[in-house]
């Protein structure tokens, strides 16, 4: 069991690690997520763009899992969106799905796993 002390010192981090000015990001939307990349002694921010396929929620633990296709090779990257690695998030479309995990967009290729627009 945490005492009351240390409960509140794990919430105190919590709130200074949040990031406060998020989008909304739902499952099936297509986003650009910025990651910053130290290579030597510079520091650059590189893009990576795909569907989100999986969110998992849990305070400051918050992961989305982003797929894209490379090349005809499907890559996914799991992105702890609260860490300081992560610059930017941008939300290009958002698709409409009835599934909160849409892992069976691994077994489709080509025009079928494409999304339906959502126009908001």
């Amino acid at each position: 069991m945490l005492s009351l002390n240390t409960q509140k010192t794990i919430d105190n981090l919590h709130n200074v690690f949040t990031k406060k000015n998020l989008p909304h990001i739902r499952i099936g939307d297509n986003v650009k997520i910025g990651v910053k990349i130290i290579e030597g002694n510079k520091e650059r921010v590189q893009f990576y763009e795909g569907t989100v396929i999986a969110k998992k929620n849990s305070s400051i633990n918050t992961t989305l899992t982003v797929r894209k296709v490379l090349q005809g090779i499907g890559v996914e990257r799991i992105f702890l969106i609260h860490s300081p690695k992560v610059d930017s998030i941008q939300i290009l479309r958002s698709s409409k799905v009835r599934r909160s995990k849409l892992y069976y967009l691994r077994n489709l290729k080509g025009k079928a796993s494409r999304l339906k627009q959502q126009f908001q």
